[in-house]
């Protein structure tokens, strides 16, 4: 059996208690982690401004230059897995079994990654919008005459991250290159592809000071979130909502997406069906930028008919089928609580299971230890039903009607929309809300990013903040 060592300052640390993760389908071990106390996180972050350093001493193109080695190891190599040697192919079968997602998305998520590493800079000159980057080995720099000039936030960037889909560790990738230590607690179900990542950076060179990978529990969680300066945190918003008003805290829970049809575009929504399926059901649905919930001024049952009918043919496959549209619930349990979650908001009158209807059978279906849920489009015929603000982690979407003059009042904090609209006087009206974050406007689906224009924070005003800066005569040299 595989044993996955925690990284500290780089190094592999074996420790006495570990958990073991088991195969989805049949419960067979597949690996044991090694675990991490509070106390052995506190010392080891009293060496981040020293890692930071080390880091900090490194130019900036010599960063992306590693980068791009990393980014051939992680997508081609083999790197050491304790005593072990891993391949990619070996990654994606050991990432799909102990998580439920099925092959063919792990590899898509996986190639999510290995865009961020190989194309950094890119990435990087999204974030700072076309900064000089030489920003970052000197602090400051001059730009079309105007002085720019940066210090760090924090010594060490933590993030708590989830299990539900490797592609979200593409957000974190970036801090190395912005020469910020990482400190990383893995999903427990997902430590693979951030290991896989560190030990592509360790393989490429980056100092191993500036690399750690601490699996801990929730304590543990907390003292990361605690103790560097800057975090990112994913997670329910239980679990988010506790650090809501902590600036340090970049918080990724739930998206609660949308559609959103314009009265001049609602008439014609068959010929948007297309792109609809993908904002619902893409990456099984998984995603915070998932289309949770469609808004129209009418036309709301046709549309959730529609819908229904498409994605009513999604079946439940396994996880080495390429074909696959629907992750496992790594946890059975889990699969069985939300389902009954949808099944106690259909108890308030007002709402319907379209698709449960078109099927003809449950949305919850059990295979041994394997349970999915197939997707579920849920008509209400009210924007204040309990179903028509909800997520979950499945292809899961309400439609609820409402007129075009008090849907921008009404649809409540949105991460990502796709607004089909060519009104003018409505389209300005969307870029004015203060409710959506990542807007598209016409058939452009909310799953399809641009790296160059973050969907969920700005990892760069993160880890740094601007400050006013200027030179007197004798220094003007300097400049």
């Amino acid at each position: 059996m595989l044993h996955i060592p925690a990284l500290r300052l780089g190094k592999p640390y074996v420790s006495l208690e570990k958990t073991t993760l088991v195969h989805h389908v049949n419960g067979e071990p597949v690996a044991e982690v090694s675990q991490i106390s509070g106390v052995a996180i506190s010392r080891d972050m009293s060496k981040m401004a020293l890692a930071k350093k080390e880091l900090a001493a490194i130019p900036i193109r010599d960063l992306f230059a590693m980068y791009a080695k990393a980014a051939d190891i992680f997508a081609k190599g083999t790197i050491a897995i304790g005593d072990q040697e891993q391949s990619f192919d070996d990654y994606i079968r050991c990432l799909s079994s102990t998580t439920g997602s099925p092959m063919v998305f792990c590899r898509r998520n996986a190639g999510k990654v290995e865009y961020v590493l190989r194309n950094v800079e890119e990435v990087i000159n999204g974030l700072t919008r076309g900064l000089d980057l030489n920003v970052f080995d000197k602090t400051y720099a001059v730009q079309d005459h105007r002085m720019a000039a940066f210090y760090p936030t924090t010594d060490a960037f933590g993030a708590i991250l989830p299990s539900n889909s490797p592609g979200v560790h593409s957000l974190w990738v970036p801090s190395i290159a912005l020469k910020t230590p990482l400190v990383l607690k893995p999903g427990r179900e997902e430590p693979w592809t951030p290991y896989r990542v560190l030990q592509s950076f360790l393989k490429a060179g980056i100092p191993a000071s500036a690399l750690n990978f601490f699996p801990t529990d929730h304590a543990g969680a907390g003292d990361i979130l605690k103790l560097t300066g800057r975090s990112m945190l994913f997670g329910d918003a239980r679990t988010t909502d506790s650090y809501k008003n902590d600036h340090r805290v970049e918080l990724h829970g739930p998206g609660f997406s949308k559609i959103i049809f314009g009265e001049d575009c609602v008439d014609n929504w068959k010929s948007y069906l297309d792109e609809m399926i993908e904002c619902i059901a893409a990456n099984g649905g998984r995603s915070c930028i998932n289309v949770s919930g469609v808004w129209a001024p009418r036309h709301g049952k046709a549309i959730a008919e529609g819908l229904a009918e498409r994605l009513a043919k999604v079946k439940a496959r396994p996880w080495d089928d390429a074909n696959a549209e629907l992750a496992a619930f790594a946890n059975p349990d889990v699969g069985v609580a939300i389902s009954g979650m949808v099944d106690e908001g259909l108890n308030t009158p007002g709402a319907v299971d379209v698709t449960e209807q078109k099927r003809g059978s449950p949305r919850l279906v059990r295979d041994g230890r394997c349970a999915w849920i197939l997707p579920a489009i849920v008509y209400c015929d009210s924007y204040s039903h309990p179903l028509a603000t909800k997520e979950f982690l499945f292809p899961y979407a309400s439609v609820v009607e409402c007129p075009q003059a008090d849907v921008l009042k009404k649809i409540g904090p949105t991460l990502a929309a796709m607004v089909l609209t060519e009104d003018p006087v409505f389209t300005r009206a969307v870029l004015d809300s203060p409710h959506i974050e990542r807007l598209n406007i016409g058939p452009a689906p909310t799953t399809r990013l641009a790296w160059d224009q973050p969907h969920e924070g700005n990892l760069f005003t993160h880890l740094y903040r601007q400050r006013a800066l200027g030179f007197g005569k004798r220094n003007a040299a300097a400049v």
